[in-house]
């Protein structure tokens, strides 16, 4: 395993601060009260996590591919610039899945999953910059015990395969994992979340690009992104780019928390 990136600490600070924010600058968490009213279409501010209860997920497969359909994602989300990727999405009947190789391929949604959906976004290539390239994967399971041993799988992948083929060309090594459930000595903007960074690197290149994965569990639903960031940035804007993905990340858990409860009434 490769040594830990100083900047990925930086990251995980945004796990605080998107809930409370949105465009630029993070704003620190109020305390005792509340902030003045978002700008619409970003996260509203929280004093408790996003979640979402067992009795206002969807309770069977066509519930649940309607709701992950529905979910507003954004490529500005992910920052200035993004723009979505051809093809956008995998349709809602299959999910990736890490092999006995340590090669991620995709297979049918498992009985313990009711639908799952990914779409891709991109930041083109430009001024000698290499693009970035976001996955996010919003799954619904069964119920809050499948999610959570999701998660768990989740974290034990890098430890089982500390280096994982993508694809035909791709790989990531050197995962650096951390995992954190919400309690009360800690603040986060979901139930669970797991952070990994890692390298990324193609075959036939010898460049060693940055890797981040971010996965957050809001009761029984599940959201996760990657982020593949090309070369030609300097650690400040490898940072910035990876607090933006993020934050993306972030404001899919508010909308997989207002659509829930929106649903439930």
């Amino acid at each position: 395993m490769v040594a830990w990136r100083p900047w990925p600490g930086a990251v995980v600070g945004v796990l605080l601060l998107v809930g409370c924010t949105g465009g630029g600058t993070a704003e620190p968490r109020p305390t005792g009260s509340r902030q003045a009213s978002p700008t619409p279409g970003t996260p509203a501010p929280s004093d408790s996590p996003y979640t979402v209860a067992d009795d206002q997920a969807p309770r069977t497969r066509a519930e649940a591919v309607d709701f992950v359909r529905q979910l507003g994602v954004r490529p500005d989300h992910f920052g200035a610039g993004f723009r979505e990727r051809p093809p956008l999405d995998s349709g809602t009947a299959t999910w990736a899945v890490l092999g006995a190789d340590c090669m991620w391929r995709r297979e049918p949604v498992p009985d313990t999953a009711l639908a799952s959906l990914t779409r891709r976004f991109e930041l083109p290539a430009a001024d000698d910059k290499g693009p970035v390239y976001v996955s996010l994967t919003v799954t619904v399971h069964r119920d809050t015990t499948a999610a959570r041993r999701d998660m768990a799988v989740s974290l034990e992948e890098a430890l089982r395969c500390p280096e994982q083929r993508l694809n035909a060309t791709d790989r990531v090594r050197g995962l650096y994992s951390r995992a954190d459930e919400f309690t009360d000595g800690r603040n986060s903007i979901a139930d669970d979340n797991l952070v990994e960074s890692g390298e990324y690197l193609v075959d036939g290149d010898d460049t060693v690009l940055p890797f981040d994965w971010f996965k957050y569990r809001l009761g029984p639903v599940t959201v996760a992104a990657t982020g593949r960031i090309g070369a030609g940035r300097d650690e400040e804007e490898t940072t910035a780019v990876s607090q933006d993905v993020a934050k993306g990340v972030g404001f899919t858990a508010a909308e997989v928390d207002r659509l829930a409860k929106e649903g439930s009434r």
